[in-house]
């Protein structure tokens, strides 16, 4: 048998497998090192939109927030007053505690109406004052009476003003509880409902003793 033929054969197959290995190494060298980013498709999440939620609120989050910042902003300003002018250290012990508790629910309830492009209310701004709007919010007249006591009549003032404020306070919560849609101030409200509804049976008691 003539084995010319399939030698000829065989070199032709060889040399058919070494144009594709050279054509295969050209395109490589072709896409400036950057193969990957044209042969591998993108990553699936490159694109997609974010999945973390952010929370949705509606405009009763917006009132409790404008609203209690100011609120809490009084309750701080006559709690600063009791440590100068109480003559109990337990009316003081427990003013230290109403402003350690409303400071930072402050800030928070800042940083949310910041988030949502709403104005930040300033210094007692965004409540009208006195008995009539349901708020607990004192007005200027009985401020400055508060700010004029001293001692024993001091205290006793404090607690009754106070007492007042709170109720204000927690019936603002109730609201946002039934009407609020962002979960942060829901649980706000409920925390603010629990600790105010103990402080007044507190300041109750308190009374109860001068």
């Amino acid at each position: 048998m003539n084995a010319t033929p399939f030698r000829l054969r065989r070199r032709a197959a060889l040399a058919t497998a070494s144009t594709a290995v050279a054509a295969l190494a050209l395109t490589a060298c072709g896409d400036d090192g950057n193969s990957s980013a044209t042969s591998a498709p993108p990553p699936a999440t490159a694109s997609a939109p974010a999945t973390v939620p952010t929370g949705e609120h509606n405009q009763a989050d917006v009132t409790f927030a404008q609203g209690m910042i100011p609120h809490h902003r009084q309750a701080i300003l006559m709690s600063e007053m009791a440590q100068t002018h109480a003559a109990s250290d337990e009316v003081k012990a427990l003013a230290a505690k109403i402003k350690k508790a409303q400071d930072p629910e402050i800030a928070t309830m800042t940083g949310w109406l910041k988030a949502w492009g709403e104005k930040v209310p300033t210094g007692m701004d965004g409540m009208d004052g006195g008995d009539h709007d349901g708020s607990g919010m004192m007005d200027d007249q009985r401020m400055d009476m508060l700010r004029g006591a001293s001692g024993t009549a001091f205290d006793t003032m404090f607690l009754t003003m106070m007492i007042e404020h709170h109720e204000g306070a927690v019936e603002m919560a109730k609201t946002e509880k039934a009407e609020g849609a962002y979960g942060p101030a829901k649980t706000l409200a409920d925390d603010i409902i629990t600790a105010q509804t103990t402080e007044i049976a507190q300041m109750k008691t308190m009374l109860g003793k001068s």
